[in-house]
């Protein structure tokens, strides 16, 4: 429109709004009153809508703020393993050594329907992957689910590699993988977990049996870390009894062997182990199932004790006070009973003091003191020691021990000296303990506890002077006996020998063996008892067949040699147990 047109516009609304005879038409004052109300209400939204958009980028912009504030697990689409995958406590050892621990890792997942080329994608992954099977993955990308996990716990440099791929439709998802800096050294005490982060054994099954599998259930994780787990164990003494049970059982040829120290006064288990073993970091691959190197055989396994009984026996006959070690037991002649026939082993064929008993392992000495004792009373000894019931313990993997239903005269004779009744070797070692700490039978724990809080549930079940008449035989059967290749000079080893025949075919066979040491230490004031037992082994040298004097024994010395100073025990020498000044 040019300028002119525009002038002649307003005149004509000029002209218009005056109207004829100087009065304004009501039609005019209509029309612009109509106008002034239109551009108030325009105004007014214009207004509204001014505000709606900076409120609306005003809550933006805030959020933004409070984002870039924030901590960056509180903001990521998924966060960090902490708070996506339940946590496990670390476990450690009594001195604070690390024993098993979480480390954040990565899984590879994959979304079907996000996947473009199926074919493609397969070929990529197998590239960084090969041990997965192609098959297998192209049939989970092809899926018609929305979720397939295509591996699980990677490594920091497949995922990079992965990643480098930009595959559509894989991604990863933060997950932990438990690590266990000990290996196969702690393998049937700390036990393992399974690919989703349970227990499957072990400490690890005993922790999620306290909840911490209900609350990981429940999805009841937390940010922060949860409180360590320290156990009874010493890592520096189970890593040398590790060593000596593994070197025994190949020095033997021997099929397993296994060994436990143990603390006589509170209970705690300070060391254990059973071999063959695995590497709980790699469970799935290192566990042997001909050798059966999951099963924990000192606290899973049952097995007939042999002349480690013997001390049983002894301290049973003892304590009922129908036997003293005044008196004697004729063993010329063997026993002939219900159309079985009891000798002994290394026959002296004369009559023998408990003593002799004792140091000459005499099966027939030992059949007569339970005779003396009598059936019932035999029985309920045994059962007062714990060795014919469930041991208590937070361990998952302990077996029951096994009895005759029906006790005989022959029954009671032939358990007397180790046969016909089955125990765990953990089961036997706390049995002694209670013959050395004083008469106090107390549960084992793989948990730390004092002195005290172990009396507060120990139960008298032997007399102080049977204890007393225990550890002069104890130290007897090593000085002069049959274990005497268990004593270390100052330390004043004492023990009883157990040389098991094993049941072959139903028959008890002579050449198959399952052995036995059970000592305790320093003798005369005992803090641990020690106990190696290994199975079916060959005789290692000329001169030395396969009792348990030529291989359990020489096993638990070397353990005593090596872990005594560790354990806070000091050496005595001499016979006031000063040590002795040599000039050179």
């Amino acid at each position: 429109m040019s300028f002119l047109s525009r002038i002649m516009v307003l005149k004509s609304k000029a002209h218009f709004n005056t109207g004829a005879g100087g009065l304004p038409p009501r039609r005019g004052l209509t029309f612009q009153g109509t106008r002034k109300k239109s551009g108030g209400q325009t105004r007014n939204r214009i207004g509204i809508l001014i505000g709606c958009f900076v409120v609306v980028y005003g809550v933006i912009g805030g959020r933004l703020v409070q984002y870039g504030l924030s901590r960056p697990e509180t903001v990521a689409s998924i966060g960090r393993a902490a708070n996506q995958v339940a946590s496990r406590p670390d476990i450690l050892d009594r001195n604070g050594e690390l024993l098993a621990t979480d480390v954040r890792t990565v899984s590879l997942f994959a979304e079907p329907h996000k996947i473009v080329d199926p074919d493609e994608a397969v070929e990529l992954i197998t590239s960084v992957l090969p041990d997965l099977d192609s098959k297998t993955i192209y049939k989970k990308l092809t899926s018609k689910s929305h979720f397939q996990w295509l591996r699980r716990q990677l490594t920091p440099k497949q995922q990079s590699e992965i990643l480098a791929l930009g595959i559509p439709g894989v991604g990863f998802r933060p997950a932990k993988r438990r690590f266990y800096p000990s290996g196969s050294a702690l393998s049937h005490v700390v036990g393992y977990v399974n690919i989703d982060n349970r227990g499957v054994a072990g400490m690890e099954k005993y922790l999620d049996n306290q909840g911490l599998a209900d609350l990981a259930e429940l999805g009841m994780t937390s940010t922060s870390a949860l409180e360590p787990v320290k156990l009874s164990i010493d890592l520096r003494v189970q890593n040398i009894l590790h060593e000596e049970i593994v070197y025994g059982m190949k020095q033997y040829n021997a099929i397993a062997a296994g060994a436990v120290v143990l603390n006589i006064h509170t209970g705690e288990v300070v060391a254990m182990e059973s071999v063959p073993d695995f590497d709980p970091n790699d469970p799935a691959m290192t566990i042997d199932r001909t050798t059966k190197s999951d099963m924990n055989r000192m606290s899973g396994g049952v097995f007939e004790m042999g002349s480690t009984f013997k001390a049983f026996t002894t301290a049973m006959a003892l304590d009922s006070g129908k036997v003293t070690m005044n008196d004697t037991f004729d063993a010329r002649r063997p026993l002939y009973i219900g159309g079985f026939t009891i000798h002994d082993f290394h026959a002296t064929r004369r009559v023998l003091s408990v003593t002799d008993v004792f140091l000459h392992s005499s099966n027939i000495g030992s059949a007569k003191m339970a005779d003396a004792v009598g059936i019932d009373g035999h029985r309920e000894f045994l059962t007062r020691l714990g060795l014919l019931t469930r041991l208590q313990t937070e361990l998952p993997e302990v077996a029951s021990p096994s009895q005759p239903k029906v006790w005989k005269k022959i029954t009671s004779m032939t358990v007397a000296f180790g046969h016909g009744v089955s125990t765990t070797p953990l089961q036997t070692a706390v049995a002694a303990a209670a013959l050395m700490n004083g008469g106090k039978l107390i549960n084992p724990t793989f948990l730390p506890r004092s002195v005290e809080q172990a009396d507060e549930s120990a139960v008298m079940v032997v007399n102080p002077d049977t204890v007393t008449n225990m550890k002069t035989l104890f130290r007897a059967n090593v000085a002069d006996g049959s274990g005497r290749r268990a004593g270390v000079p100052g330390f004043d080893v004492g023990g009883k020998t157990g040389t098991a025949e094993k049941v072959v075919h139903g028959r008890y066979s002579n050449s198959v063996r399952f052995n036995a040491f059970l000592s305790a230490f320093p003798i005369n004031d005992p803090q641990y008892v020690v106990l190696a037992v290994i199975d079916e082994p060959k005789a290692a040298k000329e001169g030395c067949g396969i009792t348990a004097g030529c291989n359990s024994a020489p096993i638990v010395g070397a353990i005593i040699r090596r872990s005594a100073a560790l354990l806070g025990v000091k050496p005595r020498f001499g016979k006031d147990g000063n040590a002795l000044l040599v000039s050179y």
